[in-house]
């Protein structure tokens, strides 16, 4: 599938968002966008799920980035994350034939503390506060 960049375009079909392209502020391409993870309810996006690692989709990994540390850019054609590969690397993640708990607060709270925001879920509002680095959290 072509990802094709719709400049002032607010609203995004899920299935034309997996597979974009995720690069970190190098422009080194870190992964694409496996999938979307959203609140039954709302439908709000709350993980950005990275196909990143493995060769040929042979071993990858789905690592679940924050909705809100991917921002888009239409030059790219793909989003940003101001992360190192190292840093993905070390995330929470899972391999393609496991399925996290996604109501399970541990699982939601080992994320955020990784990438040290607070995830906001558009129901509950802020789950967990951002771990200051350095922090024993």
């Amino acid at each position: 599938m072509e990802h094709t960049a719709v400049p002032n375009q607010a609203y995004i079909e899920a299935s034309r968002v997996t597979g974009t392209p995720v690069y970190n502020p190098q422009g080194e391409k870190l992964g694409t966008v496996e999938d979307i993870v959203l609140t039954k309810a709302e439908g709000q996006a709350v993980y950005g799920i990275l196909s990143f690692g493995g060769f040929s989709g042979m071993g990858d990994r789905h690592y679940p980035l924050p909705w809100s540390i991917l921002t888009y850019d239409t030059e790219k054609g793909g989003y940003l994350v101001n992360l190192t590969r190292e840093q993905i690397e070390g995330a929470p993640s899972y391999g393609r034939d496991e399925a996290p708990n996604w109501s399970d607060p541990a699982w939601g709270t080992r994320v955020t503390d990784h990438y040290s925001r607070p995830i906001v879920d558009p129901v509950e509002g802020e789950i967990t506060p951002p771990m200051t680095p350095g922090s024993d959290r």
